[in-house]
């Protein structure tokens, strides 16, 4: 069995390579070559954890495993990563256990990479404002796979708790882009993509801020009850996801369809727009939203990735298992 530490994965896995292999499974997810299975969720009791798996089977890379891991709000405190998972890979003609690989930093790669494939397919071409809702951890990331897709020519921001801009700024100032800290109504008014990264419960941005061709990566719901942006928002956008069964019951789509204002059969996959079997942005006032709920084979294709990478590299460890 081969193990790829968490120290290794920078080294290995970049913007770039994640959004290859993202892309590359919600493509295969589409033509039926890739499944996810059903997700274990669950508050443990302990700690204000949450703790889950995440599995699935790419056919066409045979890329079989999961990722275990959760939320661990109080790691902070202690200099770690309130997110923790590992993935583990195997052997799809035997069963064996192929490797284990450090998944935090590719959670977020991952993360960020699915976002930038909804930018790549659905923003406008002429997309010049990113806007950022959320300042978080992922936030950095968010911004830097996202720029790699538009010629932006400036970055604005808001957060709930506006001592956190500073991250947004300094990342955006990295990247050589102007920022500046908005009201969402003046974020709406400016942006022409806008990605959401928030662990809210109650919806932040309206519908009443958003404004004709902008296109939203709504990428912090990832549990029922969560909601970034307003069911209004949601019901009057062209809605695209990395699976619907998760987007109608613990993605962003959840709160619209329960409300009856968006059906199931409203919202495509990013897959069928990657595959051409979806035409997605028709036109340029029309407003795209992409509902990225985070699945188990975004894991597995970046730990394929990140495997592949270290065993090339010669820093993959080998033991007996």
């Amino acid at each position: 069995m081969i193990i790829v530490p968490e120290a290794e994965i920078a080294g290995l896995v970049d913007e770039q390579a994640a959004f290859e292999a993202v892309e590359a499974v919600f493509a295969a997810m589409a033509r039926g070559d890739a499944t996810n299975f059903p997700v274990v969720r669950e508050a443990i009791g302990h700690a204000d954890a949450l703790y889950g798996f995440k599995s699935g089977f790419d056919r066409a890379g045979l890329v079989l495993g999961l990722k275990s891991g959760g939320y661990w709000p109080g790691n902070a405190g202690r200099g770690l990563t309130n997110h923790q998972s590992t993935v583990v890979l195997f052997d799809a003609d035997t069963g064996q256990c192929k490797a284990l690989v450090g998944g935090n930093l590719l959670t977020a790669l991952r993360t960020a990479a699915a976002s930038a494939v909804s930018i790549r397919h659905l923003a406008r071409p002429d997309a010049k404002v990113l806007g950022m809702v959320g300042a978080g951890h992922q936030s950095a990331f968010q911004m830097r796979a996202a720029v790699r897709q538009r010629a932006f020519e400036k970055v604005v921001g808001w957060n709930y708790h506006p001592e956190m801009l500073p991250r947004l700024a300094e990342t955006a100032k990295a990247l050589g882009l102007p920022f500046e800290a908005v009201s969402l109504e003046e974020l709406g008014a400016q942006a022409d993509v806008v990605v959401t990264i928030t662990s809210s419960f109650a919806p932040s941005l309206m519908a009443a801020h958003v404004r004709p061709g902008t296109h939203l990566a709504c990428m912090g719901t990832d549990t029922v009850g969560k909601q970034e942006v307003d069911a209004a928002l949601v019901a009057r956008a062209t809605v695209f996801t990395d699976e619907v069964a998760q987007s109608i019951t613990l993605g962003e789509a959840q709160h619209a369809v329960k409300a009856g204002l968006k059906a199931e059969t409203d919202i495509a996959t990013i897959g069928q727009v990657i595959e051409g079997t979806h035409p997605g942005r028709t036109s340029a006032d029309e407003i795209t939203l992409f509902d990225g709920t985070g699945v188990g084979l975004q894991d597995l294709a970046v730990a394929d990735r990140a495997l592949r990478l270290a065993v090339e590299r010669g820093v993959a460890q080998s033991v007996d298992f």
